[in-house]
């Protein structure tokens, strides 16, 4: 049996955790895992809400895969950080290679990154897909997956973190959301199976701008 394209993960560079962590989410993740990226980012002065609250929120866009993309959803035009993360988690945990191939995959997965490069970590998410010759080898298979976020919630280390310093957030917006749910995979001749999955996205949601994704989180407490 194939390995699960969820499964294929190498982690991020040393260097981009320390962009997207210490700059985009600061001391937010500071008692969790990404604690030694968090330290002497103390200079914060704007006022800001004590718990996430984002200002507006919009219903998802539904819009039809292009042929860049395959069978990968475009990025719904939402504003809240939980649904956003949902959303996200569903799409990494969703592939088609009978429909889609690798390049396309890839393609439309980018399309939920940030624009702003200070904070996005594309290796992170990047990294979750298996290289091409594996994705080939998973075509001849018919192999596909259904990736269904069933909860999302802020992880109690961010909450906490941001309690202690609520105008953190106003950095660059950047939000850590834990999502849980469950993948379906089948393959060629009646093959398939089910397993639960967890991942922690940051997600970028600056006030009055749709959510963009920025990075596979490092792992916090639930």
């Amino acid at each position: 049996m194939l390995k699960r394209l969820s499964e294929y993960g190498v982690g991020w560079s040393p260097q981009r955790r320390i962009t997207v962590i210490a700059v985009g989410l600061a001391c937010l993740l500071a008692i969790a895992a990404a604690t030694a990226y968090l330290t002497g980012r103390s200079d914060r002065h704007s006022p800001a809400p004590s718990t996430p609250s984002p200002s507006h929120s919009f219903a998802p866009e539904v819009t039809a895969p292009t042929s860049e993309t395959g069978s990968v959803p475009r990025p719904p035009r939402i504003s809240d950080p939980v649904a956003f993360a949902k959303a996200a988690a569903g799409m990494l945990w969703s592939y088609d290679t009978r429909t889609t191939s690798h390049a396309q995959q890839l393609t439309g997965m980018e399309e939920w990154m940030t624009k702003e490069s200070q904070y996005r970590d594309w290796a992170s998410v990047s990294a979750q897909m298996p290289d091409p010759v594996l994705w080939t080898r998973m075509a001849d298979q018919k192999q596909h997956a259904d990736g269904v976020a069933t909860e999302g919630h802020y992880p109690a280390a961010f909450k906490q973190a941001l309690a202690e310093d609520p105008a953190a957030i106003t950095k660059a917006y950047i939000y850590a959301v834990t999502v849980t749910g469950r993948q379906t995979i089948a393959w060629a001749k009646g093959g398939g199976g089910a397993e639960d999955r967890s991942i922690t996205l940051a997600v970028q949601c600056r006030p009055s701008a749709d959510c963009s994704l920025v990075a596979i989180a490092p792992r916090v407490a639930p």
